[in-house]
This record gives structure tokens, C-alpha cells and sequence, in this order.
């Protein structure tokens, strides 16, 4: 409590906070939904199984479009990486060393959950464990990282996007949103092949939507007129781990030529009712699905790859985000609120990636002592289970950050981000870094959890995320920063 009171003290009153709620509130969502909508059963062997209720639960389908919250991550990352690289710049940096700050906080964690995973999946095979289910195991455990592969993949281009988007604005979302619309028609004609593009357009559709938001606060924080420095307000932009609290000089709002991200309450409500409206008419009259997590035997998925019926569930939470930012901007004043988003924050990628390992670890234990419960999904004795189940899955999950958070916490600005220039080689290195694990959470993702990997992983998919995040951490440390 000490160290979170030290740092509620120290933010800075330019942070905009908000952003920061909606990060933590958005993973405290995702791990709730995937806990809650858990069945349990038993396979042929006699092992446990666990799956998705979701298909048995239609009536929740409308649910899911509160539940999916992606759109807010990449909102939330836009966000964020607008400021962080504008801050970097201004301290004389380029783009490959902002990367390679991004890539600090994104990999350590998800590294430990790789090598740790990697290595029990050594031990249980040693042990005589079968291949095949170690596979399983592992690759229910990775689930979280496929978002982390769409991430990955976002973040390289930022630099470009943020370019593209202060001269056209948000005519370049609009743009992206055509391409997906175009990808999902090919989908209807029955060329899956065709929307493959949707997973990055429709991911950076949204995250040109958190630039726009930055580029509004920025300008909100500088006088009429005014050359200098920004003066603080309650709503400037946050502070990423390593990066000051407010714009820099370098911020140049006033000169962006394009349309702005308006943030009125009547905006709100436009975007908000708009969204929902088409939504419904896309699910409703429209060839989309209800839900917007995959379920197996619909003809579309909205998730994968991201659909126009997506993309228009996140306009409708971005006007709720928009109606909400007054109200919890004064409730974030306070200090016990700050302070849970502050520690919430300070853990969110380790939260996220271990959740489904703590669901893990509870099916085998409860297995293990012939207390695992295996009602029918949607029955009354399944729904009843949902409160202990959350429980306990919440304290075991509490031990793993307990372990592991640690790592992230610690994950600050390695002093190589600051440095501009050094080796012409280092930003195609960089990249080839980002793209070796782009592809190894990738290759992860698709390869059938049947599979017999030793190492629960696929070897190629190990070896190229241990070559990339090795060659981004060697980057970090300074090696080629002088030529």
C-alpha cells in the first residue's frame, strides 16, 4: 500500500487516468468472460476437459458484445503509443529505439510464460507424460497470446500510421473500415483467404482512433496561441511506464489539417446509438453472427478476423467511453480508485496471460481430489457454480501475479530507447525481431492442440520467439547504438 500511495502522490495531474481505467477494467472483463463461460467435462480417457459454454448459451450471444472488448485495448494502445512516441521524440529519439522500449514491457512477461510453460511440458514428458495432451494443455495456457500477436504486429507500423494519421485524420479509419468490408465480402463469397488482411485493418482501424483521442487531449493542453509547453490538465495524456506525464513541446496539434475525434456528449450518443443500431442490422437482417467471440458452426466469425460487424460494436463503445469520461475522470480524482487502477496496471499482461493457466491448474487439482464438478452447461447447477468457481480461480490467479508480476513491475524504459541513430542494420534487425515473434505466436495459434509437441509448443514457434525477443533484448541493451 505504501509503494501504490507513493505513486498515486507522484502522477502527475496532466495524466489522463481515464485511460488507464479503461485498460485495467478491459482485462478484469476479458478474464471474467473466459472463467464464466468455462464447461468442464471429461473426454473418452477420462481427463478433463474444458471448453466454451458459449455455443449452449445463445441467449448470451448479445452479451458478448459488452464481453469484447479488444476494440478497447487497441483503442486504449493507440492511445498510448501516440503519446509515448511523441514523447520519445521530443527527447531526440527515433523510431527504432521507441520500439524497442514498446517491446521491453510486451515481451518480458509474455517471455516467462513461454519458458515456464516450455519447461513443465520438458518435465512432463520426462515424467512420461503424452505428448498429444501436453500439447492440449500448453496450447489452452497460450491462448491470451493471439491478441498479443495482433498487437505485436500493430505497434511496428505506429510510426507510419501516426504519419498517415496527422495528415488525414480519421479519414484513415474510414478507409481501413472499407478494406475489411471488403475482406468480409470475399468471406461471403466463400474465399476465407480474402479476409486474412482484416486481422491487421481491422485492428488498425481502431488504433487510429486512440491517436485521434491523444492528438485531441494534446491540443487541449496548450493555451490559445501558444509555442511552449503544454500547461497540465486533468485531461492530458498518460504517462506510459518511462514517459513523462503530459505532451512535450514537440506537440503540434494546431497544425493537423483533418477531421478530429469529437468528444462531445451529443458525439457520445451518436456514436454510441449509431454503432449499436448498425450492429443489430449487420446481426439482425445482415449475414453476421450474433456474438462477437468465435463459436464453432457459424458461418462468420466477428473475432477472427476482425469483421465490419466488429468495427461497428467498437463505435458503440467508443461513444459509451466517450458519455463515461467526465463522470469517471472526477471519480479517478480520488485516491483509493487511483490507486487500485495503479496496481491493476502495474500487473495487466501478467494478468492476462496467466488467467487460463490458473483455470488450469484449479481443473487439475479438483480433478486430482475428485472434487471437479462437470454439470451441464446453462444448467442451474452450472450457473450456481459460476460464484465458487470465480472465487477460487480468482485466488490462485492472485498467487501466479504474486510469482510472476513482478517481472512486469519492474519493466521500466531501457536507457538504449532514448538514443537515436547507430547502426544502419539495427531498425531492419528490429523489425525482423518483431516479426520472428509476430510469427511464432502465430504459428502457435494455428498449429491443432493435438498435435504431439514435447514442449507443448511447436519447435519452430519456440525457436523463433526465442531468436526474435533474444535479438530485441540485445537491441535494448545498446548493442549497435553506436555504429
Amino acid at each position: 500500500m505504501g509503494r501504490l500511495r507513493r505513486l498515486a502522490d507522484a502522477t502527475p495531474p496532466s495524466r489522463n487516468r481515464y485511460v488507464d481505467l479503461l485498460r485495467a477494467l478491459a482485462i478484469i472483463l476479458v478474464v471474467l468472460g473466459h472463467w464464466t463461460v468455462t464447461a468442464i467435462g471429461h473426454d473418452a480417457a477420462g481427463q478433463p476437459t474444458g471448453r466454451s459454454a458459449l455455443p449452449d448459451l445463445s441467449w448470451a450471444y448479445p452479451l458478448t458484445w459488452a464481453f469484447q472488448v479488444m476494440p478497447v485495448f487497441f483503442l486504449v494502445g493507440g492511445y498510448a503509443n501516440a503519446a509515448s512516441l511523441t514523447a520519445h521524440r521530443s527527447r531526440g529519439g527515433d523510431a527504432t529505439g521507441w520500439l524497442l522500449g514498446r517491446s521491453a514491457r510486451l515481451l518480458r512477461p509474455t517471455t516467462v510464460l513461454i519458458i515456464v510453460l516450455a519447461t513443465a511440458a520438458l518435465v512432463a514428458r520426462v515424467l512420461g507424460a503424452d505428448p498429444s495432451l501436453i500439447r492440449t494443455v500448453v496450447w489452452s495456457a497460450t491462448i491470451p497470446v493471439w491478441f498479443l500477436a495482433a498487437y505485436l504486429a500493430v505497434v511496428p507500423l505506429t510510426p507510419l500510421m501516426y504519419g498517415l494519421h496527422r495528415r488525414y485524420g480519421l479519414r484513415v479509419p474510414v478507409v481501413l473500415a472499407f478494406l475489411v468490408a471488403v475482406g468480409d465480402l470475399g468471406r461471403l463469397l466463400g474465399s476465407d483467404a480474402s479476409a486474412l488482411s482484416n486481422y491487421l485493418f481491422g485492428w488498425l482501424a481502431v488504433h487510429q482512433l486512440g491517436f485521434a483521442w491523444y492528438d485531441v487531449h494534446a491540443e487541449g493542453l496548450r493555451p490559445p496561441g501558444a509555442g511552449g509547453r503544454a500547461a497540465p490538465t486533468p485531461d492530458a495524456p498518460p504517462a506510459p511506464r518511462g514517459d513523462p506525464g503530459g505532451p512535450p513541446p514537440s506537440v503540434r496539434s494546431a497544425g493537423l489539417r483533418s477531421p478530429r475525434l469529437p468528444l462531445s456528449r451529443r458525439a457520445g450518443w451518436t456514436a454510441m446509438l449509431g454503432g449499436t443500431a448498425v450492429t443489430v442490422l449487420l446481426t439482425g437482417p445482415g449475414p453476421y453472427p450474433v456474438t462477437m467471440i468465435n463459436v464453432p458452426g457459424e458461418p462468420l466469425n466477428n473475432a477472427a478476423p476482425p469483421s465490419l460487424a466488429l468495427l461497428a460494436v467498437a463505435t458503440a463503445q467508443v461513444g459509451l467511453i466517450v458519455l463515461l469520461r467526465g463522470p469517471a475522470g472526477r471519480w479517478l480524482r480520488r485516491d483509493r480508485p487511483w490507486m487500485a487502477v495503479i496496481a491493476v496496471n502495474s500487473v495487466v499482461l501478467t494478468v492476462f496471460l496467466w488467467h487460463l493457466s490458473a483455470t488450469i491448474l484449479l481443473i487439475g487439482a479438483l480433478d486430482a481430489v475428485g472434487l471437479l464438478p462437470t454439470p451441464a452447461a446453462g444448467s442451474a447447477a452450472w450457473l450456481a457454480w459460476r460464484i465458487p468457481w470465480v472465487l477460487m480461480l480468482t485466488v490462485i490467479l492472485a498467487a501466479l501475479v504474486a510469482v510472476f508480476g513482478p517481472v512486469e513491475a519492474r519493466t521500466g524504459r531501457p536507457p538504449a530507447a532514448e538514443s537515436a541513430g547507430g547502426a544502419p542494420w539495427r531498425p531492419a534487425l528490429t523489425v525482423a525481431g518483431f516479426t520472428a515473434v509476430v510469427f511464432a505466436l502465430v504459428d502457435n495459434a494455428v498449429v491443432a492442440p493435438t498435435d504431439a509437441e514435447p514442449l507443448g509448443l511447436p519447435v519452430p514457434a519456440l525457436v523463433a520467439y526465442l531468436a526474435g525477443a533474444g535479438i530485441l533484448r540485445l537491441l535494448r541493451s545498446g548493442w549497435g547504438s553506436r555504429g
